[in-house]
């Protein structure tokens, strides 16, 4: 059965086949009989005998001649349903070549016709060929422009209506395969591009109405059920303005691939996807040399604290990329383990040599003992309690885990000859409000502070902002909200983020690990911030519903220890660049390691003593830890102005 079914379709493209060359032999006879009765007034009888002798005379050579051209130049292969420029080439050089021949065959039968038959029969025979063609292409083409004005006329429509927002090499393509699939319910009923040459013009039969700004009106219109957003190679902020007005339209919004997906032709309906919040952030995405990245971590021995986590986990993944020696995953949490663990042998085999580790960074024998058992060439300490509110009222445990687990770590490291060792950090370190921030500058603190005492180690720290899409964040929040119906919960109205994606926080942890030099805290420039109100808000429209109509917003309140800004930076730590023109440098702040190494051991007991005083004691150590919201009036000042 199975040989059976592979016969079939070269059976039918045979039949095909042949009813073209049938088609083709008709063609050549009729186009130059055509000739000879116009050369002579369609007066059959006024034409010589012996012209129409040279007719039939000339015409098995003209026959076999066209044939066999028309199959050198594969106008018996191409898929004349799809056919485009490509395939009018094809016979405008088969046609070149039939010149020559028809010529050379003039000369060799010595032929005495008319100088009109020849010219006229040879245009007749181009046009009827090329009509032939292309006529199933124009027959779609009529058929679904009357489709179009008979929907756009009021009448109830059953197929999705989509408008295609780029005349492009991309939005060419997905509107061909929407037009020929016989599968999707689906038809394209308008074009938008910014090019104002292009409008009024038609792409694959489909009129191209107008610019971004035509998008709401020609919306309504055209009935829209869908709109596709198919340009890959667009800049940020024309890619967040054009989403931002669509989405307003109340369309469902899908989006292409990335550009280098269309350089290896994926572009196709199969691979739209949904637009989601990260399309509207407007920042272009971190450009880092993964293959420069690699080459450094190929065939060295990894490990990941927290390897579980969001970015411990993505971390896993771009690193069994690289082909390390081995990779070692640590993470207290033995579920989030096991599933990346999973992840990893599916994908790689034996071919990754994975080790998968439970245990506590605050446990100093459990990671002194995987140190020295593996010493790893790099670590990545991603182990870390870092949910704000939590942490407000467990500031014990954030001492313990975040501060005490990266100092227990980081000395394993450095006793082990460990290379490198990347922390990674947060925003929320710079001038922190809570005590999750501050546990967090006290850890860039102790890498500092390890650099400086090992010379062995180069230590440094990555800091970035919120991570769209890890757990915790308010991303998943929202969705989770907006499925229950609502409300959707903000704390304040003038409320401002960074935000980045998780493979761009693994790529500045990656491209740090390349970089460094001992003492560093990398920061990404992340653009604009974002305000968490209008991010929720566009988050509903997303999913189909109104704000405030079918899903309530509703403002909680700042949270203790919650600012209405995030910083990237200390002022007092000035910048450095890198050749990665988005990441800089934070410069070491001076500080007294013998005192701090006193306070941290201060820290540490207090934390196990279970003291109620921790914030007060973290402040004494972080001077620009303000943990009560002495800034909120300022701040709130701040947003209101701008």
């Amino acid at each position: 059965m199975n040989y059976i079914s592979q016969q079939e379709p070269n059976q039918m493209w045979i039949k095909k086949v042949l009813m073209l060359v049938l088609a083709d032999i008709l063609i050549v006879l009729i186009s130059y009989f055509m000739a000879l009765l116009l050369r002579f007034d369609f007066v059959f009888s006024s034409i010589p005998e012996e012209y129409l002798m040279g007719y039939l005379w000339s015409m098995p050579f003209w026959i076999i001649s066209t044939i066999v051209i028309f199959y050198i130049c594969r106008l018996y292969h191409s898929i004349w349903r799809l056919a485009s420029v490509a395939e009018l080439q094809m016979i405008l050089i088969a046609y070149s070549i039939l010149a020559v021949v028809y010529s050379l065959g003039m000369l060799f039968m010595q032929m005495h016709m008319p100088r009109s038959y020849y010219f006229i029969g040879f245009l007749l025979n181009f046009l009827m060929t090329t009509g032939l063609r292309f006529s199933y292409r124009l027959m779609r083409f009529w058929v679904n422009s009357r489709n179009t004005n008979a929907d756009t006329g009021g009448e109830m429509h059953a197929k999705d209506h989509v408008m295609v927002i780029g005349a492009g090499a991309a939005g060419q393509a997905l509107i061909k395969e929407i037009i020929n699939s016989k599968k999707l319910n689906t038809q394209v009923v308008c074009i938008i591009d910014d090019n104002p040459t292009k409008h009024g013009r038609v792409l694959e039969g489909i009129t191209i109405v107008g610019d971004r700004y035509s998008i709401p009106e020609m919306a309504k219109k055209y009935k829209v059920d869908r709109i596709i957003y198919a340009i890959p190679e667009a800049a940020a902020d024309d890619r967040k303005a054009i989403l931002n007005i669509c989405k307003d339209t109340g369309c469902r919004l899908q989006t292409v691939p990335g550009v280098y997906q269309l350089v290896n032709g994926e572009v196709s309906v199969s691979r739209l996807r949904n637009v989601e919040i990260t399309d509207l952030l407007g920042r272009a995405q971190v450009q880092v040399n993964m293959d420069e990245i690699y080459s450094s971590i190929q065939g060295k021995t990894l490990l990941v604290t927290g390897g579980g986590g969001s970015i411990g986990s993505e971390l896993c993944r771009q690193i069994a990329a690289s082909h390390p020696k081995k990779l070692i995953i640590f993470d207290m949490y033995e579920n989030n383990a096991y599933e990346i663990q999973q992840e990893l042998r599916r994908k790689y085999g034996d071919s990754l040599d994975l080790e998968v580790l439970i245990g506590s960074v605050r446990n100093t024998n459990r990671i002194r003992s995987i140190m020295q058992k593996y010493k790893p060439d790099v670590v990545f300490h991603a182990a870390a309690h870092k949910h704000v509110p939590l942490m407000e009222d467990s500031p014990n445990e954030a001492i313990k885990n975040n501060v005490m687990g990266t100092y227990k770590t980081a000395v394993a490291a450095s006793r082990a000859g460990v290379k490198k060792f990347v922390l990674i950090s947060t925003d929320k370190a710079v001038n922190p409000t809570n005590i999750m921030g501050a546990s967090k500058r006290l850890c860039e603190m102790v890498v500092q502070m390890m650099n400086r005492q090992c010379k062995d180690t180069d230590f440094v720290a990555v800091r970035f902002g919120n991570v769209l899409g890890s757990n915790g964040s308010v991303i998943p929040l929202f969705k989770k909200q907006i499925a229950e119906g609502g409300p959707v919960t903000v704390t304040d109205k003038n409320i401002i983020r960074y935000f980045m994606t998780i493979p761009e926080a693994v790529s500045l942890v990656l491209q740090a690990a390349h970089y460094a030099k001992g003492g560093e805290i990398f920061i990404l420039d992340m653009g604009e911030p974002v305000r968490i109100d209008e991010m929720a808000r566009n988050l509903i429209r997303l999913s189909g519903f109104t704000p405030d109509v079918d899903i309530k917003v509703e403002y909680t309140g700042l949270r203790p220890g919650e600012k209405l800004f995030e910083e990237l930076l200390m002022a007092e730590e000035g910048m450095q660049e890198t050749p990665n023109k988005l990441i800089h440098i934070g410069k070491p702040i001076e500080m007294d390691d013998v005192a701090f190494k006193k306070k941290l051991r201060q820290l540490d007991e207090a934390a196990y003593q279970e003291t109620d005083r921790m914030k007060k004691l973290v402040e004494e150590v972080v001077p620009t830890y303000h943990p009560e919201h002495i800034e909120y009036t300022k701040t709130c000042r701040r947003a209101e102005n701008e």
